[in-house]
């Protein structure tokens, strides 16, 4: 084989599609996507995409990795589910979205400051903390994301509302001490580990 063609099939065995295929949730459909944009017309949220799904896995096929893996498109998504229902090919486009954002996530590459991304992450961490959500700290912290002036003022606005909600029986204020957990905690998060080391190992991350 001659270097040119070496050169060549190194690059297929190293494009980014492949990388897809092999470490992201449902990557291995990215090629079947015919482009025909039903998926963009059927997202609630398209007119606000920067790349809509079939433009990304365009870009995906085209070798764009950083482009991708730091767009924020992949934490636009809602889903919903239109396109997946609409997808003439039944691609599991969803799947697929959520797939990148968690792929660039993990590799640390995803848009700093992506409300939807920070709210993810702020959501794992507090579900996982004790197995169960505990709904006061949430809101704080997301009251509290930019800040303790713009935490108190949206506090204030939110004080008729919060006040509903604990008179409802839907927030419990001595959640603030901790909250409830789950009952074997310690169990809850060795599933955790294990799974985050079977998912590592899967997907080629280094321990």
């Amino acid at each position: 084989m001659s270097n040119a063609n070496q050169q060549a099939v190194a690059r297929y065995k190293n494009n980014f599609l492949k990388e897809v295929e092999e470490r992201v949730e449902e990557g291995h459909w990215v090629k079947m996507c015919m482009q025909c944009g039903v998926c963009a017309g059927s997202c609630p949220l398209g007119p606000a995409w920067e790349h809509t799904p079939q433009k990304i896995f365009m870009m995906i096929r085209a070798g764009k990795r950083d482009e991708v893996l730091q767009s924020d498109s992949m934490w636009m998504c809602t889903s919903c589910y239109n396109c997946i229902a609409r997808c003439p090919r039944k691609l599991p486009i969803t799947h697929i979205m959520h797939g990148l954002a968690n792929y660039a996530h993990r590799l640390g590459i995803a848009p700093k400051g992506q409300p939807t991304r920070e709210f993810a992450v702020m959501f794992w961490k507090n579900l996982t903390k004790r197995g169960r959500t505990n709904e006061l700290m949430l809101t704080l912290s997301l009251y509290f994301a930019n800040g303790i002036g713009p935490g108190i003022q949206t506090a204030m606005n939110m004080q008729k509302i919060g006040l509903g909600m604990v008179l409802a029986g839907r927030l419990n204020p001595m959640e603030i001490f901790g909250g409830h957990s789950v009952k074997d905690l310690k169990g809850f998060h060795a599933v955790l580990a294990k799974a985050k080391e079977i998912e590592d190992r899967k997907k080629g991350f280094a321990a």
